[in-house]
């Protein structure tokens, strides 16, 4: 068992070994597919991992918990963000800290939403959704980076009075939450419900925040001419054995969360591990932004749940016509 010193629990941790042992991937007979033969990823899916974005410093050189490790902070965040508790609301990396840390009650200083917005995350053995570089941390961000991420910062709403919507972050305009969205939930009823649909030649990823979606085009059809942007990039996929690989290129780099230049190239790998969970990962790369490409894992799991609208757009009178005159304190 754990104890509720921080010390004593990051010694208890690494005491119960270095590693736990991947999930074997399901036999293909157990894969539903489609009558061409490849996987069918067809449905409705679920993130609510509370595993962190990138490792806590804590768990240096952890890649994996124990089951009896991930049992323990399950129980410990049960009871942290119990509807009773007095807990805030927490992302993911609050979520898996609070039960680490095992304190009391967790307050996150800004949160307007009570602890039972997050009882449907799920920490599993993973210490960072980053899976390379090893380390589990992001890279460092260039130059040019640094100072699109300062640009990012200064668009985000309560920051300053923008002068017009184009100084404003696309999120904040419910626009777009941008293309990936690599750092988790901030709960399963608002980030974390995808829907797939599929065809011999296109597959549709729509998610349920702000209604988004792209097309993923299978015929072999070339990327977009170099001038054309959109947000969401421009996305080619292909088959690999039983993986889908997207290949998304041709951003809109204006205020994106990542701060990605226009030489930003993103690859998607879909590959179903079992009936009902996929893995996905994310790879980054864009040598205007970042030191070196990395990438992110994020398990989706299959859910009956049902898909709603998301109420948000750049005309609501709420958003735009507050931030633009200047009323968000009041």
């Amino acid at each position: 068992m754990f104890t509720t010193s921080l010390i004593a629990v990051a010694i208890s941790i690494t005491a119960y070994g270095q590693s736990a042992p991947p999930r074997k991937p399901a036999t293909a007979k157990a894969i539903p597919r489609t009558h061409d033969g490849h996987p069918d990823l067809q449905g409705n899916w679920l993130n609510n991992s509370a595993t962190p974005f990138e490792r806590p410093k804590e768990l240096e050189g952890r890649q994996f918990l124990t089951d009896e490790e991930v049992v323990e902070l399950n129980r410990r965040a049960q009871k942290i963000f119990a509807p009773d508790s007095g807990s805030d609301a927490a992302a993911p990396d609050g979520y898996f800290m609070a039960a680490f840390r095992n304190v009391k009650v967790y307050k996150s200083g800004g949160a307007t939403d009570s602890a039972e917005r997050v009882t449907d995350l799920v920490i599993d053995n993973r210490t960072s959704l980053i899976i390379d570089p090893p380390d589990g941390k992001m890279p460092a961000y260039t130059e040019a980076g640094q100072r699109r991420r300062a640009a990012y910062g200064r668009s985000r709403s309560g920051n300053g009075n923008p002068a017009g919507p184009d100084e404003v972050a696309p999120g904040d305009r419910c626009i777009t939450y941008s293309v990936p969205r690599v750092n988790g939930v901030y709960s399963a009823g608002l980030h974390g419900y995808y829907q797939i649909v599929q065809t011999r030649d296109q597959v549709v990823l729509f998610s349920e925040n702000i209604h988004e979606f792209r097309i993923i085009s299978l015929d072999g059809r070339p990327h977009l001419p170099a001038a054309v942007r959109n947000w969401s990039g421009d996305s080619i996929g292909h088959w690999e054995g039983d993986t889908l690989v997207v290949d998304t290129t041709n951003f809109k780099a204006q205020l994106h969360p990542l701060a990605i230049s226009e030489k930003f190239q993103l690859t998607e790998r879909f590959t179903p591990t079992a009936p009902d969970e996929i893995r996905y990962e994310i790879t980054l790369d864009d040598p205007d932004t970042w030191v070196r490409p990395w990438t992110v894992m994020i398990r989706l799991k299959h859910t009956n749940d049902r898909l709603f609208e998301s109420a948000c757009h750049e005309g609501n009178e709420a958003i735009m016509k507050t931030i633009l005159s200047g009323n968000l304190s009041k």
